[in-house]
């Protein structure tokens, strides 16, 4: 049953337009993106989070084409990449070895936790791309990675590629029992510079004095609290931040949505060669391929493909 409190995002402001924040949570977008996989727990939870970063910086931005996070590494989980459009379509994958995987908990003696992850991903980068699909180049902010949670990642890539003051804080709660269903969400809040958002005539003080009060707040904000299916997103930012002005400009709905298509796949590969396609042809001459997305499972034969060559040449 979908819960009308999850796979949103609400907009709000602080004192007058001083600061500006996103508090989002996720629910039915994850348990479809993670039914779709069916990947090792450790690796659904490192997903489950990434989905949930993905939709808090994106809901920051004015777009009209495509956001992706990605992180990329060298240990057992390599990728981790969430794609949000502007309407809030998300879908998620991630790339990893599951032998690898299986050493790393032995080694690190972790058989039965959820890492962090950091520790699943290694050394390696994270990227936010925004990406009009008007034509013009994407804008991409890379960071390395350095931290010990996805906080941490997020929190220094907004403090060496954006340079705005950032508070952030993640939420998952993962399954207990024999449920494989995952929560996520996050609160970020952010200054806005005086020469752009709304016009706020309040004193650099009181400024000072509610920056320290948020922090303070959003660090007491727990899991149980975040994410209650009970309690709406406004009810939480009331007890939040009730005594700062607070005004919610609005509420965004999220939805998995994946934008594979069998056509966009037979232009994919028609565009190898023509030995390239016949080693990836089994014996009667077809070709499966499958959407690292939506596990979508696509065929084609041999002759589509050529003669899709033939007509683009």
């Amino acid at each position: 049953m979908t819960n009308k409190n999850f796979d949103t995002c609400a907009s709000f402001y602080l004192e007058g337009g001083a600061f500006m924040g996103r508090l989002v949570r996720l629910n039915t977008v994850l348990k479809t993106i993670l039914k779709n996989h069916q990947y090792p727990q450790n690796v659904s939870s490192a997903l489950a989070e990434t989905t949930a970063l993905a939709a808090v910086c994106s809901s920051m931005l004015k777009f009209n084409g495509l956001f992706t996070l990605q992180i990329q590494g060298n240990g057992p989980v390599s990728l981790l990449v969430t794609d949000v459009t502007a309407d809030g379509k998300i879908r998620s994958c991630a790339k990893f070895d599951e032998k690898k995987l299986e050493q790393a908990k032995t080694l690190r003696k972790t058989q039965d936790i959820f890492e962090e992850v950091p520790h699943l991903v290694g050394g390696g980068y994270m990227a936010l791309t925004v990406d009009e699909q008007n034509g013009q180049p994407p804008y991409q902010g890379v960071v390395d990675l350095q931290g010990k949670t996805l906080t941490e990642l997020a929190l220094r890539y907004f403090d060496k590629s954006e340079q705005i003051p950032t508070l952030l804080k993640l939420f998952i709660k993962r399954p207990e029992g024999e449920s494989r269903s995952y929560m996520a969400g996050g609160i970020i809040l952010q200054k806005i510079p005086l020469k752009g958002g709304k016009k706020s005539d309040i004193t650099p003080e009181k400024i000072n004095q509610t920056w320290e009060d948020a922090a303070a707040f959003i660090e007491s904000l727990k899991e149980d609290e975040m994410l209650d299916a009970n309690l709406s997103l406004k009810q939480i930012l009331t007890r939040l931040f009730h005594q700062n002005n607070l005004e919610i400009s609005g509420v965004k709905n999220f939805e998995f949505g994946c934008r594979c298509s069998r056509e966009k796949l037979q232009k994919t590969l028609s565009g190898f060669s023509p030995a390239e396609i016949e080693e990836m042809c089994d014996n009667e001459g077809n070709i499966e391929a499958t959407c690292h997305f939506c596990s979508q499972k696509y065929s084609f034969k041999k002759t589509e493909l050529v003669n899709e060559q033939k007509n683009l040449q």
